[in-house]
């Protein structure tokens, strides 16, 4: 049975501060806290409905309804785990980096996070302001794809400033991506999903890029910024 302690500090990381105050995030289904158990990342403690073969040390047996009070799932998945925030790394220089400008929805994110992971991207830049990666929803949405991209947060404006490489940006006016000789080396910057890529970061670009609409009739106002990114992705790495 949890102690209503345990039930207080989980349903508190739900909150980045809190998050950041303990230095843990929650991970949900056997699947995402199988691979994150498989990664560096190191296990603060797992609670299970049954024994689900997870291998943990640190793993205690809880009831269904136990298991309710803490998910934050609609739908709870047999186990939730929680895990400790890894030590930010030094940010990336060189090769070929992601970056994000103000993306808001941790579905969105998540999603990013797998494409990267897909498309062989190991470092994904992200402004302040851009929802944090260890939300639980981010975690559920990347799939244990966050293990294997290294995502930092700076102040976004000055990090472009300090990069000599090419700057591409996603823009609806951009010349069409189709049609261009991509550098494999150098920044792609993805903006907000309502508003784009914001003034001040709009000055570093070099390069702006989209995706032209095949439509006949071309109504469509714009594509989700996931689904941006993995085109763009995929036309970056056929080069």
């Amino acid at each position: 049975m949890l102690s209503k302690n345990q039930i207080k500090l989980i349903t508190s990381l739900k909150q980045k501060k809190y998050r950041q105050q303990h230095g843990l995030f929650v991970a949900e289904g056997i699947k995402t806290i199988a691979e994150l158990l498989n990664s560096n990342l190191e296990l603060h403690h797992v609670y299970t409905v049954s024994t689900c073969n997870l291998d943990a040390d640190l793993e205690t047996l809880i009831s269904e309804t136990d298991l309710k009070k803490i998910s934050f799932l609609k739908t709870p998945n047999q186990a939730l785990a929680i895990f400790k925030i890894p030590q930010v790394e030094r940010l990336p220089k060189g090769g070929f980096i992601l970056a994000l400008d103000d993306i808001r929805d941790p579905g969105n994110l998540g999603t990013i996070i797998r494409l990267c992971d897909w498309f062989g991207i190991q470092n994904l830049v992200c402004s302040e302001q851009t929802v944090d990666c260890y939300n639980p929803k981010v975690i559920q949405a990347t799939m244990g794809s966050i293990t294997r991209v290294q995502v930092s947060y700076t102040d976004l404006n000055a990090y472009l400033s300090a990069t000599t490489s090419p700057i591409y940006g996603a823009f609806m006016d951009g010349d069409n991506v189709y049609n261009e000789a991509l550098i494999p080396e150098g920044v792609l910057v993805m903006g907000n999903e309502a508003n784009g890529i914001s003034e001040p970061i709009e000055k570093h670009i070099t390069k702006r890029i989209s995706i032209p609409r095949f439509g006949a009739i071309q109504a469509t106002e714009s594509l989700n910024v996931a689904t941006a990114t993995a085109v763009l992705l995929s036309e970056f790495k056929r080069g």
